[in-house]
């Protein structure tokens, strides 16, 4: 059984409960549904496309929204859309497409895009990037809709600061992705798999005591209650997706489709415009809180660098294929 069938047989069971209807001759409903808290930053904009959408629709279509992984989490429901349990999603795809296609790994190399637009061009524009999106879409069934990015990745700790390779021996890391694990590795960290929605307890029992995230997470979820040290730069741009299940988005009106379309594109450059803010603006309270923000440089930012090189970068080999860095660097270099 290959990584899309396990995904839409975990949610087959919901489909039926899920499925669109029709409340009258003319109007479809559809549930969208996503794992963040209605105070997140991509919970916001996704609750804006919806009202958007519901208005611009007029009675025709109508999507109610699902937050708070109220129906699945964030490493469900990529499953969900597949499987048509819901027909839109909210999707971390460097969460989700990955056991679809190991070469998304390379969307969060540590350093490799300078901003969120250089890395969706790369998987837009790119021909291999766009092999790579295309592969995915299709074993996922499922259409772009709007982006909606969950912010820039960095590293918080309840423990000390985070200002030397020494410092972050022997934490306890949350890690969310595989992609995460040769960093911990390196650093001598103990990693531990945790979705989002028990983050919160394992920081308040001490399973863990540090993790990577962008920092609107810790606000929305109340970590900050726990976590009081951070550490920049960032490490990579995570973008998120609204995703529509593509056997649905087929049977919709064209006009409808067109509406959604242009929703998307407009909610979805006030969410890409704003995440960055939104972030800094985290710090600022997060500092105002008594937090401590450790900016590495100088011999310090050089001896996590080295440890990347000669270390974490290594370990990387098998998440991507060699000549899809490759690509991705060229790209870089020419954009």
């Amino acid at each position: 059984m290959n990584v899309i069938q396990k995904l839409t047989v975990a949610c087959s069971a919901a489909v039926a409960l899920a499925a669109p209807t029709l409340t009258n001759a003319e109007e479809i409903v559809a549930k969208m549904a996503f794992h963040w808290a209605p105070k997140h930053h991509s919970a916001i904009h996704a609750q804006m496309f919806a009202d958007e959408v519901n208005k611009r629709a007029a009675g025709r279509l109508k999507i109610e929204v699902f937050p708070s992984g109220q129906l699945f989490g964030i490493r469900e429901i990529l499953g969900a859309v597949t499987s048509g349990a819901v027909q839109i999603g909210g999707i971390v795809p460097i969460v989700s497409f990955p056991p679809i296609n190991k070469n998304y790994n390379v969307a969060a190399h540590p350093g490799l895009f300078a901003s969120y637009q250089q890395q969706r061009d790369f998987f837009m524009q790119d021909p291999t990037g766009q092999e790579i999106w295309n592969d995915m879409t299709t074993r996922s069934d499922t259409t772009l809709l709007m982006y909606n990015p969950v912010g820039p990745v960095m590293t918080f700790s309840k423990e000390g600061p985070l200002d030397s390779v020494g410092s972050m021996q022997g934490l306890k890391a949350r890690a969310l992705l595989q992609l995460e694990r040769p960093r911990w590795d390196a650093l001598e960290a103990n990693a531990v798999s945790l979705p989002t929605r028990e983050v919160y307890t394992s920081l308040q029992s001490g399973l863990i005591n540090t993790l990577n995230t962008p920092p609107g997470s810790v606000e929305a979820y109340s970590w900050w209650e726990y976590l009081n040290h951070a550490q920049l730069p960032y490490q990579y741009f995570s973008d998120a997706y609204m995703m529509a299940n593509t056997t649905w988005w087929n049977t919709v009106p064209a006009d409808l489709q067109q509406i959604m379309l242009d929703v998307g594109k407009e909610i979805g450059a006030i969410s890409t415009a704003k995440i960055l803010e939104v972030g800094e603006s985290t710090l600022a309270k997060f500092q105002e809180r008594g937090g401590t923000v450790t900016v590495l440089d100088g011999e310090a930012k050089a001896e996590f660098d080295m440890l990347m090189d000669e270390k974490v970068v290594p370990a990387m080999a098998d998440l991507f294929d060699a000549e899809i860095l490759v690509a991705a660097q060229s790209f870089v270099a020419q954009n």
